[in-house]
């Protein structure tokens, strides 16, 4: 059974700074490519951040300088460091696991991140 684990989301108010963890299991971790991706009411899902067991990482260019993603293989956990948070940061953020070349891709259930006053 695959699960991806998302933990990490709450209230924070602009400017400050959160860290979201997604866990694994089920799954090959170090070949998948792991990312992030947020939906917020209304709106498309986009592209938060993703990164392949090698190479570099890629940004959505509207967090690119303000979050970083790291991986850690022997855990099977992917994280989302983020620092001077918007409100447009705002949304649901979903953990996503990617075997490239392959139809499987799976979703975790999402961690909410609010960044208000």
């Amino acid at each position: 059974q695959v699960q991806l684990v998302e933990s990490g989301g709450g209230l924070v108010q602009p400017g400050g700074s959160l860290s979201l963890s997604c866990a694994t299991s089920g799954i090959l971790f170090p070949v998948y490519t792991m990312g992030w991706y947020r939906q917020a009411p209304g709106k498309e899902r986009e592209l938060v951040a993703r990164l392949a067991n090698s190479g570099g990482p890629d940004y959505g260019d509207s967090v690119k300088g303000r979050f970083t993603i790291s991986r850690d293989n022997r855990k099977g956990t992917v994280y989302l460091q983020m620092s001077d948070l918007k409100p447009e940061d705002t949304a649901v953020y979903y953990c996503n696991a990617d075997r490239v070349r392959y139809n499987q891709i799976y979703w975790g259930q999402g961690t909410q991140v609010t960044v208000s006053s």
